[in-house]
């Protein structure tokens, strides 16, 4: 007998599937691992920040501005290449290759000799943040059944924030208490400027080890199959998720759906400048700015100023940056749990009020 949530019931048939739930669940999990990786490589930085600084000796805004931003110069690289590079590759190759990358750039990072090659090796971990972020919510919701499609996707939302708060824990356990107003000289001296901060950036080698072996075990997304014209193993993979009725079923949608338009997956940047969606598109980019630059990015990337102007010293700059890590990942579970209820407008509304009062 069935359990209410380890099935679906077709409206036009009346039949019922089965799906199977383990495997669903587990390869959600690796893939969602992308968003783990992605959220600890974007934010570890933060805790970093004090002790590299004074390693390669950066004094300039420039050098300091580079050194914080080179990662999202090749985060923007990866997610400019990561559809045209998934729709010829396949998504699965693109994040086992997102993984490498994750795992040599965090090592090259954590050893890194000079200036340049901490850059280098950060401009190459945004490009793994780049596929990460594109290709772990898309590879979920082309595998994913309709019904559990929208629960399985906030999965990969709920990891980067999981990724955010484990580097800040990691930062904080790994960095040893530093003394109220040390020098740059005593910082430098101490065991964080010497060694501390790059086994902050070492330690990721290990999760995006385990991503990298575990994505050889799951499989190529059913769509990309269908498309690609290997469609006996979209099948195959199909009969896995849901049995040999829902393959078949599954698999003449996503036929109908390439025939009504086979290059889906490809947008000309002419049709959104299209009058009638013009407008949408506005507000999105919009929203997506506003987002970055209003948003819980600043206290992230810039918390040793921010705390810094507020009195604080390093240890416990750490330690209010995991509060912080501790207070997104709440408000994580609320907004996954309040918004298919509330809505995505009364959310977004209620979110930028309060960030107009914080800010004022």
């Amino acid at each position: 007998m069935l359990a209410a949530d380890d099935r679906t019931t077709t409206l036009e048939t009346g039949s019922v599937t089965a799906f199977n739930l383990g495997w669903i669940w587990t390869i959600s999990l690796v893939a969602a691992l992308g968003g783990l990786l992605f959220g600890y490589d974007w934010v570890v930085i933060g805790g970093a920040k004090p002790f590299y600084e004074k390693y390669f000796h950066l004094t300039t805004p420039l050098e300091v501005g580079w050194a914080m931003s080179s990662a999202l110069i090749g985060c923007l690289g990866g997610a400019i290449l990561s559809g045209a590079l998934a729709d010829r590759f396949g998504r699965k190759r693109l994040l086992v290759l997102a993984g490498l990358i994750f795992m040599l750039s965090s090592i090259g990072t954590a050893l890194a000799g000079s200036f340049t090659i901490f850059v280098l090796n950060r401009l190459a971990g945004g490009v793994g943040i780049g596929l990460a972020s594109n290709l772990s919510p898309l590879y979920i919701a082309e595998i994913a059944p309709a019904s559990m499609r929208g629960k399985l996707v906030s999965i990969n939302q709920l990891t980067i924030v999981i990724g955010i708060l484990l580097a800040q824990v990691i930062n904080w356990l790994i960095a040893e208490p530093v003394e109220p107003g040390a020098t740059a000289e005593q910082i430098l001296a101490s065991w964080n400027g010497r060694i501390g901060w790059r086994w902050m950036f070492g330690v990721t080698a290990i999760p995006a080890l385990f991503f990298f072996l575990a994505m050889f075990f799951v499989p190529e997304s059913p769509r990309w199959l269908a498309r690609a014209g290997r469609e006996q193993q979209c099948e195959q993979i199909l009969s896995r998720v849901g049995g040999g009725a829902y393959a078949r079923s599954a698999l003449a949608e996503i036929r109908k759906t390439l025939a009504d338009d086979p290059h889906a997956s490809r947008v000309e940047v002419r049709e959104l400048l299209d009058s009638r969606i013009r407008l949408a598109v506005v507000i999105g980019v919009v929203l997506a700015v506003f987002q970055q630059w209003c948003g819980i990015n600043v206290i992230f990337n810039y918390a040793e100023e921010i705390f810094s102007s507020a009195g604080y010293g390093i240890s416990d700059i750490l330690f209010n940056i995991v509060i912080t890590g501790l207070v997104n990942l709440v408000f994580t579970f609320v907004a996954i749990g309040t918004v298919d209820r509330v809505g995505r407008r009364s959310l977004m509304l209620v979110g930028s009020a309060e960030l107009a009062v914080i800010y004022s």
